[in-house]
């Protein structure tokens, strides 16, 4: 597993990398920082969502709908599965969540030191 995370890191830095290429105008060390940032922040935005998602936020909402949905449509089912299908803090993958943590913190730590060495 670990070595899976430091894969996915090596493939990120070399998505920066081809993103820096790509998108610069000319090769300097800030663009080359704009574009570890472009991709942290697509990252943390991600894992936010996850993490708000685990922890059961969207859960209630999601629930009400599902209810909602029940009750306008008026359907004769005694079963009622819109109760037991599982809310989106039950369906969460660790092993993803996982993954997605570790990129977050080691591109967050990379871009740091990059901004170090800018700015020293």
């Amino acid at each position: 597993m670990q070595n899976k995370k430091w894969s996915i890191f090596l493939i990120n830095l070399f998505l920066t990398f081809i993103l820096f290429f790509i998108s610069s105008s000319s090769y300097s060390f800030v663009h080359y920082i704009n574009a570890v940032f472009y991709l942290t922040f697509f990252y943390i935005v991600i894992f936010l969502f996850m993490y708000i998602a685990k922890g059961g936020f969207f859960d209630g909402v999601t629930f009400s709908f599902r209810r909602f949905h029940h009750v306008i449509l008026k359907s004769n089912d005694y079963l009622e599965e819109w109760k037991e299908k599982p809310l989106p803090s039950q369906k969460f993958n660790k092993r993803f969540y996982s993954v997605l943590k570790f990129q977050v913190i080691s591109l967050f730590a990379y871009l740091l030191i990059l901004l170090i060495i800018y700015y020293i």
